[in-house]
């Protein structure tokens, strides 16, 4: 909005005051996508506003035939009776308020002002630039539904919908950002969300004073909790899945969507949360449960593996006869600390240059990638090839996570044990140990509950369903007397 306009509260119902308000405050002389046209409705002037590209050219096409229709007998004598006889639509609103009269105008609502209306006509007929509903690139599944979230928040919700058949299903739109207004949309199960810290997120999202939310859910999640820096692990969980989303809404936990994300947002979450993928439930039990326990081992083992060969190198002496193999074969020409760091770093390097790499050269990236950081790299003297080995694992294993957040923690507890280690030997390993269960163990959810529950504290039951895929509520029922009689 202009700040030297003087912004009236309502419309006045005089039709060229109002279109001087808003060509003024709109810039229609500059603004080539606002479009404005003067029309006469069943004898009254009149004057409908959109936002080329958002508006259905069709419809406005029979809507203004419609209109044109209408004789003065047949004019009704407010927009509200208007709204409800004359215009054939479905998503009609009526509105005097200026200040959501020119958000739903820039959201791509169709705008008609009535010469003697004290209230606007909005009719929603907005439809967005939007890609196909496709199985997203990073939340990919072995077995289960292909469809994933898109940057259109409506379809989102409708693909939750679909999946939750439920008048307990709640959807609360809210906006946030002075000059983006983004929408932002809260959905939970009525009956089973925790409505105390659901009055806390509506509280939070309402006092948001930041200019926009240029990074949607990041932004938001920075104006929702203001996160202890030094420790990295994940307050949220973010899913590109409707059926994640759904499954997490059926739980208690609160969604929020946000426009132009194609993904949601889940809240609260614990550790065991953020480990848990859909693949868990599209096998049986007994092999949902294999997936989760390897998942689960292969996060500690990434977090292991480098700092324990870096400590045995160092301390032969700690090294059983058994595993005698895993001895350095040749003296390295760099410290190992810093072929490992170095590595680190190059790893990450890697990613950065894949992202960017356009798909006709991610083969040949690939291939140098292969013999530069592989062969070229050991036979020059740089790296060992002990070194290349493990950390080849700790690169690929990263993957076996879906959640960067969580990826990247073990990482930076990872090079925090490698530099203990370095210094202070098995006293430093085992401290670098000892401060990512202290980060674990004193984090806290977004509610404020045990980042480690159900562990801590101790919930029996529910820490058994968290480790071990188990049936479905409801999956298994005793054999009814007449099945009994059957047999």
């Amino acid at each position: 909005m202009k700040e030297n306009l003087s912004f009236p509260k309502e419309i006045s119902g005089s039709l060229r005051k109002d279109m001087q308000f808003l060509n003024q405050i709109l810039d229609v002389e500059n603004n080539f996508d606002v479009v404005h046209r003067v029309v006469h409705i069943g004898g009254k002037e009149a004057c409908m506003y959109l936002i080329d590209g958002f508006c259905k050219d069709e419809l406005m096409q029979k809507l203004l035939q419609f209109f044109m229709e209408i004789t003065p007998e047949q004019m009704p004598a407010d927009a509200h009776e208007m709204s409800k006889q004359d215009i054939p639509y479905v998503e009609v609103d009526v509105n005097s308020q200026w200040e959501t009269i020119i958000n739903a105008l820039l959201s791509g609502v169709f705008l008609l002002l009535v010469d003697g209306f004290e209230k606007a006509l909005l009719i929603d007929s907005r439809t967005y630039p939007a890609r196909s509903v496709q199985e997203p690139d990073k939340d990919k599944v072995l077995r289960g539904s292909k469809d994933g979230f898109v940057e259109t928040i409506v379809f989102n919700t409708a693909l939750i919908r679909r999946r939750i058949r439920s008048t307990d299903l709640r959807m609360k739109i809210m906006n946030a950002g002075k000059s983006s207004k983004t929408d932002i949309v809260l959905c939970y199960m009525d009956e089973r969300v925790d409505h105390a810290f659901l009055q806390e997120i509506e509280e939070k999202i309402n006092n948001i004073q930041v200019d926009s939310l240029t990074l949607n859910q990041e932004s938001l999640a920075e104006c929702l909790y203001q996160r202890k820096w030094y420790n990295p692990f994940p307050k949220f969980k973010y899913t590109e899945r409707p059926d994640t989303a759904a499954a997490q809404i059926l739980e208690g936990n609160i969604v929020i969507l946000v426009d132009n994300s194609p993904s949601a947002m889940i809240m609260p979450v614990t550790i065991f949360d953020v480990l848990e993928e859909a693949d868990d439930y599209y096998f049986p039990p007994i092999t949902g449960t294999y997936l989760r326990i390897t998942r689960f081992l292969i996060a500690i083992l990434t977090y292991l593996v480098t700092p324990t060969f870096l400590l045995l190198s160092a301390e032969t002496d700690l090294i059983p006869e058994s595993f005698a193999f895993i001895r350095l074969k040749e003296t390295p020409n760099i410290p190992l600390i810093w072929q490992f760091l170095i590595l680190e770093l190059a790893i990450d390097g890697l990613r950065l240059a894949a992202v960017n790499t356009p798909n006709m050269l991610s083969t040949p990236l690939s291939v140098m990638a292969a013999l530069v950081l592989g062969e070229f790299a050991v036979n020059s003297g740089w790296f060992s090839s002990e070194v290349m080995l493990y950390m080849a694992f700790v690169a690929i294993a990263n993957y076996t996570q879906a959640n960067y957040e969580l990826g990247y923690a073990l990482k930076f507890m990872r090079i925090l044990n490698l530099i203990l280690t370095q210094l202070f030997g098995l006293w430093g390993y085992l401290a670098g140990i000892a401060v990512l269960l202290i980060s674990i163990g004193t984090n806290r959810t977004v509610s404020r509950r045990s980042y480690l529950y159900p562990l801590l504290p101790l919930d029996w039951e529910k820490l058994r369903n968290r480790l071990i895929r188990r049936r479905l509520p409801g999956a298994f029922e005793p054999k009814s007397k007449q099945f009994c009689d059957k047999i």
